[in-house]
């Protein structure tokens, strides 16, 4: 009979880097309230020592808009969700605004014919 193998000596699972980036990205988008119509998605990069994980992620948002609290929201979301699927400390979220996309703009624009 096989002796008993402790569960600390059996192996290591490792997530990869872009499976939590893929959380991560995901993450944002469920806590942005609305992405805008010609934006990109959320996008994430991380790094992951000893299981733990430094995000940053890139947002398009509207504008006008509580751009403080929608980057409050996607770190809070995006921290929680990497915690609980991926098991790892999330100790910082940056949040990277990278456009603002005006509705009056848009709006103006979609009413042009020539």
């Amino acid at each position: 009979m096989a002796a008993q193998v402790a569960p600390g000596e059996r192996g290591a699972t490792r997530i990869a880097d872009r499976v939590v980036a893929k959380i991560a990205a995901q993450a944002a988008r469920e806590a942005l309230t609305a992405v805008p119509a010609d934006g990109s998605p959320p996008h994430a990069t991380v790094t992951v020592r000893h299981d733990v994980a430094r995000v940053r992620i890139s947002v398009d948002l509207d504008y006008p808009s509580d751009i403080g609290g929608q980057c409050g929201a996607v770190r809070r979301q995006v921290a929680q969700r990497v915690e609980a699927l991926a098991g790892m400390e999330v100790p910082e979220v940056v949040v990277q605004v990278e456009r603002l996309h005006s509705a009056h703009v848009h709006a103006a624009t979609q009413g042009r014919t020539r």
